[in-house]
């Protein structure tokens, strides 16, 4: 697809008609009469406004004209190239673009005329404009609605609001380079711009519960209440979270694990941990849980940097090497 679509910008316009080989990329289901376009191309037609008849498989004479011109591409452009080395493929190009263009300038046998004559003479009135940027290439996943209205778009490891009226459903999103559309049963819920910031969110305000009359089961408040019994640095930490985020329900689902980890370890260690990860100014579920696992948090801050020495080992070479 990506070969039509610079072929199409080459020419500086568009056909009537596409008319490709059999091959399953343009033709999902042959067929002497109606074959099936393949969904990805039938959106790429769609978009430059123009119609798709694959050939007849089995079919050479459907694209005599072709075949014979791929013959003479080979004779005329890739011929004259091949006891040449190359050490980049736009070097590469370059060279093939040279020889193509001679090979259209060149008149055909007996006439006074060449294929880019004829070209701009005849067949360049026929095209249709083209359109004002490139057709970006789709592709599908499937996603859930979080609590905190959001999906998690694995592919860029981001989040992208829903309407909060979607929470907890199966949607599909289909994305391109520059954007991603999020659908519910054909049903297109919102579209965002497509961010690669990673663990970053997009939102858009009227997606969010807070800003409608809506009860969610997760509020800043019960989280703030809920660390303060904790102890000051679980709290601190927790309305710090809170606060880096534009809305707050984005943080939801990092305060409940850091406020989990309370059974695991007891409030004290939590606490201490909460302290230590204020310290190094990190205001996340990771670090805290690095540094229970770690056991940092029952370390005093000198105690924390005797314990980290460098390993014996016999690559190293000590402080007799440099006498």
């Amino acid at each position: 697809m990506a070969c039509v679509e610079n072929a199409l910008w080459f020419y500086g316009g568009v056909p009537q008609a596409l008319i490709p080989d059999n091959l399953r990329a343009a033709a999902s289901k042959s067929s002497r009469y109606e074959p099936r376009v393949n969904a990805d191309f039938a959106d790429f037609a769609e978009y430059y406004e123009t119609a798709v008849l694959p050939t007849r498989a089995y079919r050479p004479r459907d694209k005599a004209i072709v075949e014979n011109a791929v013959r003479i591409i080979y004779t005329r452009v890739f011929a004259p190239l091949r006891n040449q080395t190359f050490h980049s493929i736009a070097e590469l190009n370059n060279a093939i673009l040279e020889q193509l263009k001679k090979h259209n300038a060149m008149s055909f046998r007996g006439r006074e005329y060449s294929r880019y004559s004829l070209f701009e003479e005849i067949e360049k009135q026929a095209l249709k404009p083209l359109p004002e940027k490139r057709y970006e290439i789709k592709k599908q996943s499937r996603a859930t609605v979080h609590k905190n209205s959001h999906i998690y778009f694995s592919k860029d490891k981001h989040y992208y609001s829903v309407p909060y009226e979607h929470i907890g459903k199966r949607v599909k999103v289909i994305y391109s380079e520059s954007v991603i559309e999020i659908y519910h049963k054909n049903e297109l819920l919102t579209f965002h711009a497509r961010e690669r910031q990673k663990y970053g969110y997009t939102t858009t305000k009227e997606h969010m519960p807070s800003h409608h009359r809506f009860v969610s089961e997760w509020i800043s408040e019960k989280f703030i209440d809920w660390a303060s019994q904790i102890g000051v640095h679980c709290h601190t930490m927790i309305v710090e979270i809170l606060d880096k985020k534009q809305h707050p329900e984005q943080s939801y689902k990092s305060c409940l694990g850091i406020l989990h980890l309370a059974k695991k370890v007891g409030k004290q260690r939590l606490d201490n941990a909460c302290k230590r990860a204020l310290d190094y100014n990190s205001y996340n579920y990771n670090m805290i849980d690095r540094i229970l696992k770690s056991g940092w948090d029952e370390l005093d801050e000198e105690d924390t940097e005797a314990s980290i020495d460098i390993p014996n080992h016999k690559n190293i070479r000590g402080s007799h090497y440099y006498k």
